[in-house]
């Protein structure tokens, strides 16, 4: 391939991945025509971007950038997803499509997450975290639960306090009737 052609094709690799800043690698290679279809529509649905890359063009498209750490010490051609809510919703995309054994030879073969490289094991790891929402409402019901524990402890001795100026308000009512 001559240098022009490959200078054309970095430069639209780094116009692609322009604001990218978290992403995985997958290999793809091996999976029949069909099921790459339905990988890209299934991935399409969630706003999941794949691409087909040569690691050595995706090395010169990332230089500088925070996705240049995915590349390194990686060889032959490989796929390069990104977008989704987040790096953890994206991780746990990938992982349910590598264990589905529709996707076959669909497999992690690592990423960059906030800069830094991620091994297929860590890919592994990361799926298992909450994603966005899950913390947002981990963190939402901790935020309400200690005001729900305060108010039922104060709506708790101020209901006690209550029944019992009403048995003792009872108690001399019932006297004075007796007392008539």
């Amino acid at each position: 391939m001559s240098k022009f052609v490959k200078d054309m094709i970095t430069k639209d690799l780094r116009n692609r991945l322009n604001g990218v800043e978290d992403a995985l690698l997958v290999d793809v290679i091996g999976l029949k025509n069909d099921k790459n279809v339905a990988l890209r529509q299934r991935l399409r649905k969630k706003n999941i971007h794949l691409l087909v890359i040569k690691n050595s063009l995706a090395a010169r498209a990332t230089q500088g950038t925070r996705l240049e750490k995915a590349f390194d010490n990686t060889g032959g051609t490989m796929a390069i997803v990104w977008g989704g809510e987040d790096i953890i919703s994206l991780a746990k995309e990938v992982i349910t499509i590598a264990d589905d054994k529709n996707f076959a030879p669909f497999a992690p073969k690592g990423g960059v997450m906030d800069g830094q490289s991620l091994a297929a094991e860590q890919v592994r790891a990361v799926s298992k975290w909450p994603s966005r929402k899950e913390q947002l409402s981990i963190l939402s019901g901790q935020i309400l639960s200690v005001g729900a524990n305060l108010s039922s402890q104060l709506l708790s001795a101020g209901s006690k306090l209550a029944s019992q100026i009403k048995k003792k308000s009872e108690e001399e009512g019932g006297e004075e009737k007796a007392a008539e």
